[in-house]
């Protein structure tokens, strides 16, 4: 009786073997975004002001927020970035940061310069 299941075991492999190997090696093409789609349209402020901007990545205010903070004062339009109230000083929990400018301030430039630095979630809070 285990002769018989170890055959049909060997024949149930081999027609694995020849089911994988007959598969094509090339994968499906995928058609390209065309590069209007992915270039988005710079978001100029007129006048100065000041905007909340949402990082799910920034896990600690030790470390992640003076990158976020560093990253977004290397524009001259911006006067001050600070990181929202914290319900626990000890505990980074909000990830939002308050950003005051002044008028020119790029908000697509500067959301492309975060997520160059590891931080590709954040967005503008309305």
């Amino acid at each position: 009786m285990k002769s018989i299941v170890y055959v049909v075991a060997a024949l149930a492999a081999v027609g694995i073997m020849v089911a994988i190997s007959a598969t094509p090696d090339k994968a499906p093409e995928v058609e390209a975004a065309p590069a209007s789609a992915v270039v988005a349209t710079p978001e100029v402020m007129a006048e100065a002001g000041t905007m909340t901007l949402e990082v799910p990545e920034m896990h600690c205010q030790f470390a992640c927020f003076p990158r976020v903070q560093e990253t977004l004062e290397k524009s001259d339009a911006v006067s001050e970035v600070a990181l929202v109230d914290q319900p626990d000083p000890n505990a980074l929990t909000v990830k939002k940061v308050v950003v005051k400018y002044d008028a020119g301030f790029d908000v697509t430039s500067a959301l492309a310069a975060l997520q160059k630095e590891g931080f590709s979630s954040a967005q503008k809070v309305q």
